[in-house]
């Protein structure tokens, strides 16, 4: 054996290896991005949902969004409160954290108030049914019923329930809105975790052609916006829009609303109360919708308790604050 060839080539292999891990550090240095330490530090905070929400391709996406200025501190709707104090105090700004949502169905036309205008036979994905003549559904707005929420929801928060309607888990909800652009109906909804009250109707149709095709659809009567006592309701197109804003959840609506289109999100609701302190002036009894007060002028006030809602409003307007609501722990009412 030469061993001087082998000598030789061993320098020369040596020699190109050397040459090339010289040239790929060079190139890692020139072509190198520096990374903001405060994207990592974003990440590590962040749920790793990755559901989008935030407008950006995932976590990562939106860690170096903020990092670089590009994008809202607190639009991780996921994260919440927590999570965007910590962005915040990363990013040494200040900035008011949104309330966390949770994904609702606005439609109550299931199997038994809805009927079907023709027997589908095809796939089970509503996207498709719904390309068929607007779906089987006689509404032709309503839920298509086959699931497809329940299957892009990223933690198993929907299922679909026996009336063929989707029924969401709202503490398992995240409130990442995948499910509300992915319904061809849209007939989901974000909406802020405190709302209680909120309209189950797309339709935009009225009166009987309403009646003919759904039974707890809203027919356009426009009761619920004359009666709302801080006018959070407007007619639009047919339906009632609710300015969340302006909506104090007194329920008025929904126990108003003949078709029982509104849905009340609350466990339970308050009885009205009226104390000793009642002087008989009777404002609380212009005020109730419901008749649920009665009394002589002059003398104490008495509340008709099957007949009360819990709205609050007679407590607005007591000049001698006799009026206190009983039941229903943790439930705040609000008034205008």
């Amino acid at each position: 054996m030469d061993w001087t060839i082998v000598f030789k080539s061993l320098t020369l292999l040596g020699g190109l290896g050397l040459f090339l891990a010289l040239i790929l550090f060079i190139a890692a240095r020139k072509l190198s991005i520096k990374v903001d330490e405060r994207e990592a530090q974003i990440r590590a905070v962040l749920p790793g949902a990755n559901c989008g929400a935030c407008g950006y391709p995932g976590c990562d996406g939106y860690a170096a969004a903020v990092a670089g200025g590009k994008a809202a501190l607190n639009a991780c709707s996921v994260g919440g409160a927590q999570v965007t104090a910590e962005i915040s105090r990363i990013m040494g700004q200040e900035v008011e954290a949104k309330e966390a949502q949770v994904a609702v169905l606005i439609c109550r036309g299931g199997k038994n108030e809805a009927p079907q205008r023709f027997q589908y036979r095809g796939a089970e994905d509503c996207r498709q049914a719904a390309l068929l003549l607007g779906g089987p559904k006689a509404c032709i707005y309503g839920c298509v019923g086959l699931g497809h929420c329940v299957k892009v929801c990223p933690v198993g928060a929907i299922q679909m329930g026996e009336n063929r309607l989707p029924v969401i888990d709202e503490k398992t909800c995240i409130g990442c809105g995948r499910c509300v652009r992915e319904c061809p109906k849209g007939t989901l909804m974000l909406i802020p975790r405190s709302k209680l009250v909120y309209l189950a109707c797309v339709s935009r149709d009225r009166g009987k052609a309403v009646k003919d095709v759904c039974s707890v659809g809203c027919i356009a009567c426009g009761l619920c916006a004359r009666v709302c006592p801080v006018a959070a309701l407007k007619m639009e197109r047919n339906l009632p829009v609710m300015d969340f804003a302006k909506c104090i959840d007194c329920g008025i609506c929904v126990h108003r609303c003949p078709t029982h289109s509104f849905v009340d999100r609350a466990p339970g609701r308050p009885k009205a109360s009226i104390n000793p302190r009642c002087n008989g002036c009777g404002e609380c009894v212009k005020v109730c919708q419901f008749k649920a007060i009665e009394g002589e002028p002059g003398k104490q006030h008495r509340v008709i308790p099957e007949k009360c809602i819990g709205c609050g409003q007679c407590i607005s307007v007591c000049p001698v604050k006799a009026i206190d609501l009983v039941g229903a722990l943790g439930h705040a009412v609000k008034t205008v």
